[in-house]
């Protein structure tokens, strides 16, 4: 009996998995023909691995890591133009075509160019980013996703165990509005509807993101794409300073925005994974720099003070 109705379960499963697309667990939950993250293995057997993203990070356990030093991002403040496009899973915008920028150092052992960036949210402004710090979720995340210079598509980077570099920025809820953010989030009314996209014009990553000085604490880990196919190719750097958005623009995305199956687009992230002994690596940040003036200072006071005696 009990194989009867496992043979009838993997039946159902591989149905799923040839006629229904991949879904967050909110669309799960409300539609039968949708295939939530506990099964993308099934839909892709590399979402099953063991080094899958976005994990959990318990700072307490996170280890020191000398060698990750500030990083080098070139053309970020360069000006482009690019699209914005609802994918039906989020909003995503293409930079690839349009602006030369890299970014290198942080020990990322290679230079990368920027392909796109895209968020997750949850809904009404609560629990929604990917990765979690100590168990606590922020209300969106920020991926900006890179290749290596030398390769031409991401297909190409996922062949190699380090082809691909994300950056993850939290983002918070403030008292004030992001400016920065203006721009990106009217655009947001024309690309309300799957598959919608529209031109968003004069933007740089800068903008996106935080200052320099505010880049040099984050952790590092070997993970994965966040979706299916799920591909374990990915460098993770996920910085410790969050980026703030009012409460009108964290809810801008969840309210304006629909999901392939035309129901809010909302939940939009995957529940964190199992990290199977992988260790995650902390810079030590402007720590390094301040304890090295520290002792440069030292040096240069004891130095005078030996002349003056």
């Amino acid at each position: 009996m009990k194989c009867l109705i496992s043979f009838y379960l993997l039946t159902l499963i591989l149905h799923l998995s040839s006629s229904a697309d991949w879904c967050y667990q909110e669309q799960a939950n409300n539609d039968v023909h949708c295939i939530g993250p506990e099964l993308w293995k099934e839909v892709n057997a590399q979402c099953g691995g063991t080094r899958q993203s976005p994990v959990n990070i318990a700072t307490k356990k996170t280890v020191l890591d000398e060698r990750l030093t500030p990083f080098n991002f070139t053309g970020y403040q360069n000006l482009f133009n690019g699209t914005i496009k609802n994918n039906g899973h989020t909003v995503e915008v293409d930079v690839s075509q349009n602006i030369m920028a890299a970014v290198s150092g942080g020990n990322l052992g290679d230079t990368y160019k920027p392909l796109q960036f895209h968020f997750h949210w949850g809904t009404d402004a609560g629990a929604g980013s990917e990765h979690t710090i100590d168990g606590e979720q922020y209300p969106m995340e920020l991926h900006l996703v890179h290749i290596k210079q030398r390769y031409n598509s991401l297909e190409d980077a996922l062949n190699d165990p380090s082809g691909v570099a994300a950056l993850g920025f939290f983002i918070e809820e403030s008292n004030s509005t992001n400016t920065n953010y203006d721009q990106l989030i009217q655009a947001l009314k024309s690309i309300q509807n799957a598959d919608n996209i529209t031109a968003i014009r004069n933007i740089s990553l800068s903008q996106f993101i935080l200052s320099e000085d505010k880049l040099t604490k984050y952790y590092r880990y070997n993970g994965s794409l966040t979706t299916p196919n799920c591909s374990e190719a990915v460098v993770w750097t996920v910085f410790e300073n969050p980026i703030p958005l009012s409460r009108e623009q964290l809810l801008a995305f969840s309210s304006q925005l629909k999901l392939s199956d035309g129901n809010p687009m909302v939940g939009v992230f995957r529940p964190v994974q199992s990290r199977n002994g992988r260790l995650v690596y902390r810079s030590s940040g402007p720590a390094v720099l301040a304890s090295a003036l520290l002792l440069l200072t030292s040096i240069i006071t004891a130095f005078s003070l030996s002349h003056l005696n």
